[in-house]
């Protein structure tokens, strides 16, 4: 099959995970839960067609279409689906990431305007919280928690205590890159040491293949070593992209989008300068960066 050919994994009787391979920039995954009556979908998709087609293989499991959409952040490939789903859907998630969804309109469109996005209606959360918030819908007891700032200002970690799963939203890339320009590397590190907490033994990435809690151990070595890296690199004088291009990723080399690299850096200069977690950054400046990494070819949404 094609590598973005999406599929449905069946993690307890009631749970789903909705992955689209490989899990490269626009492919995220999506989850659902449903007791027959009631159904809660997590994330949706980047384009309209992806959306549909995770719908289609919702209702094909025999769950109704979902009553409540939880968002785990604010980025295009996770919401802007949400449309295909409402107003039957009530979509949920942090209050941050309202805000965010709704200051970054169609911002996918204009880093990648060849790509066809389809009939996208911005929508964001209509119900938000701030710290956590306890779900009980679809038969079971959905809790959502705030990290605080992580991959983004308004990340959701959606925890179902009773069967051992964790769905991480992009905390977690599953055989990629993490992603921290519109959050915090120090944040990151924190919500690694919450996700443990919570004692899941089946972890759903916001990209890449359903993995289990050793992926926190092999984000924590990536995201150490992106803050080793710039410690030397600024006490050098080096611009994130200069200290990107001699760096030896060793280890993360196999990881997909490792000219993300840079764009970590930029963040990780960002917080030595003693700039807020989350602040903005020139995402001019951090994705022709990640250009020049990338060969000199602009990074390509697969969606």
């Amino acid at each position: 099959m094609p590598a973005t050919d999406p599929y449905t994994v069946q993690l307890a009787p009631s749970v789903h995970a909705y992955v689209q391979p490989d899990g490269g920039w626009c492919l995220n995954n999506a989850a659902f839960l449903s007791d027959g009556e009631s159904t809660v979908l997590v994330d949706t998709a980047a384009t309209e067609r992806r959306a549909q087609l995770l719908r289609e293989a919702l209702l094909a499991t025999g769950a109704p279409p979902p009553r409540t959409i939880v968002n785990t952040h604010h980025h295009g490939d996770h919401t802007y689906g949400n449309a295909v789903f409402t107003p039957e859907a009530t979509v949920v998630g942090h209050e941050a990431c309202r805000r965010e969804v709704l200051a970054a309109g169609r911002q996918l469109d204009l880093i990648w305007p060849e790509t066809e996005f389809g009939d996208i209606t911005i929508t964001a959360p209509d119900l938000t919280y701030s710290e956590r918030l306890t779900l009980h819908a679809a038969g079971t007891e959905v809790r959502l928690i705030h990290p605080g700032v992580a991959h983004t200002v308004g990340d959701t970690i959606v925890h179902l205590p009773e069967h051992g799963i964790v769905f991480t939203g992009d905390l977690i890339f599953s055989g990629g890159t993490p992603f921290l320009p519109m959050g915090s590397l120090s944040g990151s590190l924190r919500s690694l040491a919450l996700l443990r907490s919570l004692d899941a033994t089946t972890v759903v990435p916001g990209h890449g293949p359903v993995t289990d809690p050793s992926a926190y151990d092999a984000t924590e070595r990536y995201l150490r070593y992106v803050a080793a890296l710039a410690e030397t690199g600024r006490a050098k004088g080096l611009t994130p992209l200069e200290t990107a291009q001699g760096a030896d990723l060793g280890e993360f080399a196999e990881l997909r989008e490792s000219e993300r690299l840079v764009a970590n850096l930029h963040r990780a200069y960002a917080e030595l300068d003693g700039l807020p977690a989350g602040s903005p950054l020139d995402l001019v400046t951090v994705f022709t960066d990640m250009t020049v990494m990338n060969g000199g070819k602009p990074v390509a949404c697969h969606a």
